[in-house]
């Protein structure tokens, strides 16, 4: 089979491969249709990811086709299918809690074991979860969507009542356009800040986010005269950017929440007596559950997700080896581009 193989920083290559053997009991090989492309990815070409064994076969965010299953596996062949991509070992006290989204010793398709942008590959069927009505584009784009969800689960606002619920989002790219949706799908009302004028813009003509503040000396001053001077009662930082992180404690609101949906290898600071007076809440958020990909998936189905002003570029397996070093460095109108690799 053909695989987009990246052998090095810098060197991603078109090569041959065994295709996969009939899968073992609990396993099921699947056809691949799409993948988007994730910063993560971005990151493996360029040689920033800091935990990867190289050559490796990039790829987590999937949509497939079951072509064969092993011993205890209720797939039909044919059936479409979204991939979960954090395999876990199901045993750890994670994974005994319900949250094998940060299991112990997880590992992630295309990152920590070869991913998907091959012609098939063989998963755990327990993380294979039914397409539904979705067009195998869209499935594709479930994974990236699912991280937002989770996120906005994660920082268990109420119900909007008769006082709205303010969320600040902290970068647009495809993570924050992502939580933003999910922000807005749960009733929450959305601003945007990022540093890049462009970036707001596409978001308010692409995806209806009107609202946005420039990051910068003047961002305090907008959160405050668009608050009323309160804050947010709920800020989302998905920029993975340490100073990001460490200015998001200032604009929370007093009793409200500030959740980290993007990971930093920094330690990060914050002033306590800041962080008490306010009775803050910090969330962790890490990957996602079952229940945050059916709610994208069904979200994606009832039309509350602009699937067409998200997916912004495409290639194909074939043309991936030129196209993905290209779009490392050029981002202008960049949302997220998806790779067809199969016939869907």
């Amino acid at each position: 089979m053909k695989a987009a193989l990246c052998l090095e920083p810098g060197r991603l290559e078109i090569v041959d491969r065994p295709s996969p053997q009939t899968p073992a009991p609990g396993f099921a090989r699947l056809a691949v249709s799409h993948v988007g492309i994730c910063g993560t990815d971005y990151h493996i070409y360029e040689g920033k990811h800091p935990f990867l064994a190289y050559p490796r076969v990039m790829g987590h965010e999937i949509s497939a086709t079951v072509v064969e299953v092993g011993k205890g596996v209720d797939l039909a062949p044919g059936t479409t299918v979204i991939v979960n991509p954090y395999i876990a070992c199901g045993t750890c006290i994670a994974c005994r809690k319900a949250k094998p989204n940060c299991c112990t010793a997880i590992s992630v398709l295309g990152v920590h074991s070869d991913g998907a942008m091959c012609e098939e590959i063989v998963v755990p069927a327990g993380n294979l979860y039914p397409a539904g009505n979705l067009s195998l584009e869209a499935a594709a784009t479930v994974e990236f969507l699912a991280i937002g969800a989770h996120a906005v689960r994660r920082a268990a606002m109420p119900a909007p009542g008769p006082e709205a619920i303010r969320a600040l989002v902290i970068g647009a790219g495809p993570i924050g356009l992502g939580t933003a949706i999910f922000a807005r799908i749960a009733g929450q009302e959305v601003t945007l800040l990022d540093t890049s004028p462009e970036r707001l813009s596409m978001a308010a003509d692409r995806l209806g986010f009107a609202s946005g503040i420039l990051a910068g000396d003047s961002a305090s001053a907008a959160v405050a005269e668009k608050t009323g001077g309160d804050g947010f009662d709920v800020v989302y930082d998905a920029t993975g950017y340490r100073g990001s992180m460490e200015k998001a404690f200032a604009y929370v609101a007093h009793g409200g929440s500030l959740v980290f949906v993007s990971v930093v290898k920094e330690e990060i600071s914050f002033s306590d007596p800041e962080f008490h007076k306010r009775e803050m809440t910090l969330i962790g958020s890490r990957n996602a559950t079952r229940i945050d990909f059916d709610h994208v998936r069904d979200s994606i189905s009832k039309g509350l997700v602009p699937i067409d002003q998200l997916i912004t570029h495409r290639t194909t397996l074939d043309k991936v080896a030129e196209d993905l070093p290209r779009w490392a460095s050029e981002k202008t109108g960049l949302i997220k581009a998806i790779i067809r690799i199969g016939n869907g």
